[in-house]
């Protein structure tokens, strides 16, 4: 057999007899042989190669991104390509330029935002990118509606009863949670209350342990804490109830993302959910919108994210 004969019998469409492309199929399940969809993508100067650059991916929340996005461009009949990284923007430069070397369909960013030169290298090279949880003037992004979940997680705290409210947060937040601080402090300023803020290194376990003993060393305790994401809710949890404080009776406590320890019966927190799952449907579908018309203007999608009542906040009044 030729070259081009075992190529046309791998590539759907491609004109070539039924018998001739049996014989080959026969020949190749014989040898084990298997088609380099690598050294095509690279000829075609296209591959099925689609980046996920993330930090963090160890992380609940991040790993059940992870495991959806995978799946979904699985079943999309891509590769997704894993790519952790450190927290700087050099970090993330150099991830996209690998991605840009093995011909990458797209890329897709969990965690960092690409600097302005690489999107334009990208662009050149034809190469879709798209933001999660993340807003770029000019990208395709998909995004949770963090000021809605700062609302709902404000009405819920202020229909218990809650008069002293606080938020805890990472110094350097991402701009989603910088979102939801920013959202749940002006919502509790219309209705006329004070929020106070204790800002610490990590969003993480650590990161709301430490927050929580600061709040609770800087004067009375709040009677209502919103916590920008779980990881960091578990850590005020068992911070303030090993000082004694009872909750949700002393303290109603709201998290963010539901992730599945949420559940747990240690914890039963009260959080705003976000679907993994329909975030990499809505990644799906830039991808095929956009490769359909590259021309297209920048496309912005934003999901509901939905309360989930459990036990640490207090009943309605």
């Amino acid at each position: 057999m030729s070259r081009s004969a075992v190529s046309r019998a791998f590539t759907p469409g491609a004109s070539i007899a039924p018998a001739t492309r049996a014989r080959v199929r026969e020949a190749a399940a014989a040898l084990g042989y298997q088609v380099n969809d690598l050294a095509r993508g690279l000829l075609a100067n296209r591959s099925r190669l689609v980046g996920l650059v993330t930090s963090d991916a160890d992380t609940p929340f991040r790993a059940q991104m992870i495991s959806a996005l995978s799946y979904a461009l699985i079943e999309r009949s891509n590769v997704p390509a894993i790519i952790n990284i450190g927290p700087t923007a050099e970090d993330v430069a150099n991830a996209s330029r690998q991605l840009l070397r093995y011909r990458a369909e797209a890329t897709i960013f969990l965690s960092g935002s690409p600097p302005a030169s690489l999107v334009e290298l990208t662009r050149r090279n034809g190469q879709p990118l798209i933001l999660v949880n993340r807003a770029e003037t000019g990208l395709d992004s998909v995004h949770c509606d963090d000021r809605e979940g700062a609302q709902q997680a404000f009405e819920a705290l202020r229909m218990a009863g809650a008069s002293r409210f606080a938020v805890i947060n990472r110094a350097n937040p991402s701009p989603s949670l910088s979102a939801r601080e920013h959202a749940f402090v002006e919502f509790a300023a219309a209705s006329r209350f004070e929020t106070k803020i204790v800002r610490v290194g990590r969003a993480d376990y650590g990161g709301g342990k430490e927050a929580a003993r600061q709040l609770l060393a800087s004067g009375p305790a709040p009677d209502a804490i919103f916590c920008v994401n779980d990881l960091m809710a578990f850590g005020t949890l068992d911070h303030i109830r090993g000082a004694g404080l009872r909750v949700p009776d002393d303290v109603s406590v709201i998290g963010f993302d539901d992730v599945p320890v949420a559940a747990w019966s240690s914890y039963r927190l009260t959080t705003l959910r976000q679907d993994p799952r329909r975030i990499a449907r809505e990644v799906v579908s830039i991808l095929d919108r956009r490769r359909a018309d590259p021309d297209l203007p920048p496309i912005s999608v934003y999901f509901p994210v939905e309360l989930v009542v459990r036990e640490t906040v207090r009943a309605r009044l």
